[in-house]
Parts: C-alpha cells; structure tokens; sequence
C-alpha cells in the first residue's frame, strides 16, 4: 500500500526534528527545515544538502540587504560605512564557499567511498567552517551599542546567517560521521 502525503511529511518532519535537536540552535534548525518537510527528507546526506541550501539563501538574502544598506550609507556618508563594506565582502566570500560546498556534496553522491570521497567530505568541511568563520568575523566588525536601525538589522541578518550556517555544518558532520566510522571499522 502506497504511504500517503501526509504520512511522509510526519516522518520527514519527526526526521528533521530529531538531527535538529543535534544542532547549536535547534529551534531555528527546525524552523527552516521542517518548511522543507514535503521534499521526503529522510537521509543525512538529503538533510546536510537542505541545510546549506537554506544557509546559502540566508546568506544570499542578508548579502543582497547588505548591498542597498551600504549603498544607503555611503550616499548619506554615515558613520559605520566602512564596517559594512568589510561586512559585505565577507558574506560575498561565504556566499561562494557556501556554493561550493553544495556543489561539492552533489559530488559526494556520485563518488564511490575512497579516498577521494573523503577528500570531497574534507573540503565541504573546509569551506562550510570558512563561511561561518567569515560570518562570524562580520558580526564582531559590527558595533554592539548604539546601532541605528539599519545596523540592528544588518547584525540580526548576520547572526541568522551565522546560525543557519552552524547549523548546517553540524548536520554535515553527522553525514560524514557515518561514512568516517565505517572507514575506521575496516581493517
């Protein structure tokens, strides 16, 4: 007998709930993914692959937010400028290293497990941890006090970036755990 839709989200979602509770910040986890629960998610592989979408599309987003924000301040020549101009470019360069790793793990699907599997494991890595140090870096180059609102924006964008992006490197390493596991099990 054929599951039915609504089957299949419950369990998409009890799926995503469960690998969420493993995150940084579990309730953000599960309120962007579970949006996603109709797309049958039901392997860490498919997991980590909607995680860095969304974490991408956070960054895209905040990115393109950034770009009017900036625009808005050089024309009224505010102070704070220059700290969103050194914002921007590095959510410009987690933006393609958030890129990059979903293309990689696209090529983790095709890869028989070897040692380049764990090379292209070894780089998702790499740059979903640069992106998040980058965006990180962006939120510490923000003023804490005294924002304006603009700024206070900006810095929530950012932080949701930072978090999603945790969050999606966590469920990654949940995916290359199993297959790290394996390998060590083999004599």
């Amino acid at each position: 007998m054929a599951e039915s839709a609504f089957a299949r989200r419950s369990r998409s979602r009890a799926y995503i709930e469960a690998s969420c509770r493993t995150t940084r910040y579990p309730t953000l986890c599960i309120k962007y993914l579970c949006g996603y629960a109709n797309a049958n998610i039901q392997s860490p592989e498919q997991l980590a692959h909607l995680a860095l979408s969304v974490s991408l599309y956070r960054a895209l987003n905040t990115k393109a937010y950034m770009l009017k924000a900036a625009k808005e301040l050089e024309a009224s020549k505010a102070k704070g400028y220059q700290a969103v101009k050194d914002c921007l470019a590095e959510i410009n360069d987690s933006v393609e290293q958030i890129s990059q790793s979903i293309i990689e793990l696209r090529r983790l699907g095709h890869e028989p497990v070897g040692d380049d599997f764990f090379w292209h494991i070894s780089n998702v890595e790499t740059w979903v941890s640069a992106a998040l140090t980058d965006v990180s870096t962006c939120l510490d180059e923000l003023p804490g006090r005294n924002m304006s609102k603009l700024k206070a924006t900006i810095k929530g964008k950012v932080l949701n970036v930072v978090q999603a992006t945790s969050n999606a490197l966590a469920l990654f390493h949940r995916y290359a755990a199993r297959y790290r596991v394996a390998r060590a099990k083999k004599p």
